[in-house]
C-alpha cells in the first residue's frame, strides 16, 4: 500500500457511481413532445377552418337553392313565352301574359342579390341547369296541346311550378342574412302570389 493511499477512498468512489446509475434519469423533450405540439395545433387549425366555412355558408345562405331558383325561373319565362300563342282562353292568356312580365323582371332583378351572395346567375352549375331545363314540362304541355287540352294542363302545371319557386323562396329567405336578398324576396313573393292564385282558380274552374 502507498503510504498517501487513502484506504476509504475505493469505497466512497463506489458508492457515488452506484447511486448515480440507480438514480431516475430526466426525460429529454423530443420527437413525442413535438408530434403532441402538432397534433394539438393542427386540430385547431382544422376546427377554425370548419367555423369559418360555416360562418361564410350561413351569411351568404344556400347557393344550391339560390342557383336552383335563378335556373327555374329563367326555364319558365321561356316556357310561358313560349305557350302563350297556342293559349284559347283570354283569361288565360292575359294571367301568363303577366306572369312573363313578372318572371322577365325577376330574372333582372335577382341578379344583384345573388351577385351579393357570390352567385353569378351566367355560371350556375351544369347538374342545376340540367335538372331545371324543363324539357319534360315542355313535353307535358305538348302533349296537351295535341289532346286539346292545353289551357287546363297549362294552368294546373303553372300552379304547381310557382308554388315550388315560392317555397323555394321561402326556404332561401329563412336561411340567409342578407339584406338584399331578403328584400328581393319579399317584393318577388308579394308579386307572385296573385298570379299563383289566378292560375289555381282556372285549373279548378277549368276542373
Amino acid at each position: 500500500m502507498y503510504p498517501d493511499q487513502n484506504p476509504n477512498q475505493n469505497q466512497n468512489q463506489y458508492s457515488i457511481d452506484y447511486l448515480n446509475q440507480i438514480a431516475p434519469q430526466p426525460q429529454k423533450s423530443g420527437v413525442k413532445d413535438k408530434f403532441f405540439f402538432f397534433i394539438i395545433g393542427g386540430g385547431l387549425v382544422i376546427a377554425a377552418i370548419v367555423l369559418l366555412f360555416i360562418f361564410t355558408s350561413s351569411s351568404n345562405g344556400p347557393t344550391q337553392k339560390m342557383q336552383t331558383l335563378s335556373a327555374r325561373m329563367t326555364t319558365l319565362q321561356k316556357i310561358s313565352g313560349d305557350t302563350q300563342k297556342n293559349l284559347k282562353s283570354g283569361d288565360l292568356r292575359s294571367t301568363n301574359s303577366n306572369l312573363t312580365i313578372f318572371l322577365t323582371n325577376a330574372n333582372r332583378d335577382i341578379v344583384e342579390p345573388l351577385s351579393s351572395n357570390n352567385v353569378d346567375v351566367k355560371k350556375i352549375d351544369q347538374k342545376i341547369t340540367k335538372a331545371e331545363d324543363g324539357a319534360a314540362l315542355t313535353q307535358k304541355l305538348e302533349d296537351a296541346r295535341l289532346n286539346a287540352v292545353l289551357d287546363r294542363t297549362y294552368a294546373r302545371e303553372m300552379t304547381y311550378q310557382l308554388q315550388t319557386i315560392a317555397a323555394l323562396m321561402q326556404q332561401i329567405y329563412d336561411s340567409t342574412n342578407s339584406k338584399k336578398l331578403k328584400t328581393f324576396l319579399e317584393k318577388t313573393d308579394a308579386d307572385l302570389q296573385p298570379l299563383i292564385k289566378q292560375f289555381s282558380d282556372f285549373s279548378g274552374a277549368e276542373g
